[in-house]
């Protein structure tokens, strides 16, 4: 054997075993805080690797979403439980990220409890954008329903009616989501005020019931503005702490000065 050669022989694998580091001691928990149009602002915690080098926290905590059921935002009202939210993370303040609105949805048990035999389902979705410029695409969902006294078990609509009703639909969304802002809209979302209009309006071409505004997608937002997500969140501040009074001799002790070389 050549002198000098294969010195590492005698030594193990090259390298060695790495210790296993705990990966959750490089993270930081933060808290979510919902915008002011829901009662529950605190929704939750994530996880964000700490700062190092030129990898910030916050950026990687920046545009993450949140999917969170409207009754856990609406403290815990189960009537709600069917709708879901989704929060975007727009700013991170301290140890706080601030959300804005990012859509809806429908839980798909409620979808599937909606659609039965012997009535007509009628959908219809369409464009719309508001007046802060936040481009939506809303879906609405709506069904036939028996007239009072009615003998006969079907209630189907003809395709005539399908087209005047979905026509009404469209013009009712959007009125209603072109005349406000994206915070009032979704003030307009929670309590089903667009369904109930709806239904109000076709009952005279053909009455309707479950009417439900049922996904709201956000396709285009304005550039951030942290002005108008402070307006969103509305009486949001960081948590300072408590200003407490000091006892009173030390307030004395700190009134009597010191002379220096009398």
């Amino acid at each position: 054997m050549a002198v000098g050669k294969n010195k590492r022989i005698s030594k193990g694998k090259k390298g060695g075993k790495k210790k296993a580091a705990d990966p959750f001691a490089k993270k930081d928990w933060y808290d979510i805080k919902a915008p002011s149009v829901f009662t529950t602002r605190n929704v939750g915690k994530t996880l964000v690797t700490r700062t190092q080098g030129t990898k910030i926290a916050s950026e990687g905590l920046k545009h993450r979403v949140f999917e969170i059921s409207l009754a856990d935002l609406q403290g815990g009202d189960e009537d709600h439980a069917y709708r879901k939210i989704r929060l975007r993370a727009e700013d991170v303040q301290g140890k706080n990220v601030l959300t804005n609105f990012w859509g809806m949805n429908f839980t798909t048990d409620k979808l599937r409890s909606l659609v039965r035999k012997w009535q007509t389902l009628i959908e219809d979705h369409v464009d719309v954008k508001t007046t802060d410029n936040y481009t939506l695409r809303m879906f609405c969902i709506g069904f036939t329903k028996r007239r009072p006294n009615q003998v006969k078990r079907t209630c189907y609509a003809q395709s005539s009616q399908i087209r005047q009703i979905r026509r009404k639909m469209r013009e009712i969304m959007t009125a209603q989501a072109t005349s406000c802002d994206l915070k009032e809209l979704v003030q307009k979302f929670i309590p089903e005020m667009i369904g109930k209009e709806i239904e109000k309006a076709t009952s005279s071409i053909y009455p309707l019931q479950n009417v439900f505004i049922r996904k709201v997608k956000i396709l285009k937002a304005p550039m951030f503005d942290l002005g108008k997500l402070m307006e969103v969140h509305g009486d949001y501040s960081e948590d300072v702490g408590v200003k407490l009074d000091r006892p009173a001799e030390e307030t004395m002790a700190e009134a009597a000065p010191e002379v220096v070389g009398a």
